[in-house]
């Protein structure tokens, strides 16, 4: 495996995907898959680190089955917990600065206002804190890393609420989807664009540690799958969303009902804000082309600059609308969509 300046793992997630390319203008790339790189696997790691010894490492893989987790409490812990630690102890041997994903769902959704990096955590599933447990081992292994929390991740490609949305509104009449949960849909490529942003604006090493990235404004996923209706779908599509509460859609993972994320630190220290969620779904709707999301142009780092504007600075497998989890970071296991899977 040849040198590169940055090393990134989960390249066939939805994030990954989209790092790939806004990260490509800022050096070379070595970009991994499961099988390249398996989370499972700290040898592997080990070895995929020392084998480029990058600048960066930037890691969008994740165990993002929510529900699962609750089964296979180990699966989850090592690759969303153990794993990052280890990655954290190479990044310090090799000199590199370690970027690393984290949730929403550290937090148990009770606060009822915007949740600020020093906010107490306090998951409520093995989800939840398997991701808490990584921050942890990256936080315990050395200063140089940047933990991203990020919410209700959605793109053009991939398993994903929009996706699963668009699917359904073909097949049915109605769809029934939870209206008391509270969020931000963030778009896979603002991520990776703001990610890009961030890793530019670094190079000096000044900032580090717990940062939150998501879109400006909140909404339900009842709202966020009328929006896809009336932005993204088909003209014409009639389908009825009907909203329903989380009790009437029961699953084995508890999920927080608030998880809007106070993202002003990242706008103070490094400029960059994403645009609000409805702003970023019209964008979305502009570039899906017939069902071709490969069709979309990689968003850059100059671009995603321009795309979050300072006046933005402050402010949920495959059943039914959610990844089943696996290698990237997701919108994180079953839907909030009740009926008929």
């Amino acid at each position: 495996m040849s040198a590169a300046g940055i090393l990134l793992l989960g390249r066939n997630g939805q994030v990954g995907w989209e790092l790939e390319r806004a990260l490509a203008p800022l050096g070379r790339v070595a970009a991994l898959g499961r099988a390249e790189a398996d989370l499972a696997s700290p040898e592997a790691l080990r070895a995929a680190v020392r084998a480029v010894r990058p600048r960066w490492i930037v890691n969008a893989a994740a165990y993002t089955a929510v529900d699962r987790a609750e089964a296979e409490p180990e699966a989850a812990f090592a690759a969303n917990a153990h794993a990052p630690g280890v990655l954290a102890e190479e990044a310090r041997r090799v000199g590199a600065f370690l970027v690393h994903y984290s949730t929403d769902y550290v937090f148990d959704g009770s606060k009822g206002a915007p949740y600020a990096e020093s906010d107490a955590p306090a998951p409520l599933s093995v989800y939840g804190r398997s991701k808490l447990a990584g921050e942890r081992a990256v936080q315990a292994a050395g200063d140089d890393h940047l933990i991203l929390r990020t919410t209700w991740v959605y793109g053009a490609r991939g398993g994903n609420f929009l996706r699963t949305m668009l699917r359904l509104f073909a097949e049915r009449d109605e769809v029934r989807v939870v209206a008391d949960q509270v969020g931000a849909p963030t778009w896979s490529r603002m991520v990776a664009g703001a990610t890009a942003a961030i890793v530019a604006a670094s190079r000096s090493g000044t900032h580090g540690g717990v940062y939150h990235l998501a879109a400006g404004g909140q909404t339900s996923w009842h709202g966020f799958a009328e929006a896809i209706r009336d932005t993204v779908a088909d003209p014409g599509t009639r389908v009825r969303v009907a909203p329903i509460s989380t009790a009437e859609y029961p699953t084995p993972a508890a999920r927080p009902a608030w998880s809007v994320l106070d993202c002003g630190r990242l706008a103070r220290d490094f400029g960059v804000a994403l645009p609000g969620w409805r702003e970023s779904l019209e964008l979305v709707a502009g570039e899906m082309d017939a069902g071709r999301p490969e069709r979309s142009r990689a968003c850059s780092p100059v671009e995603a600059s321009l795309a979050l504007p300072a006046a933005h600075r402050t402010e949920p497998g495959e059943q039914a609308g959610f990844p089943p989890g696996g290698d990237e970071v997701s919108g994180r296991g079953r839907p909030m969509v009740s009926g008929g899977e």
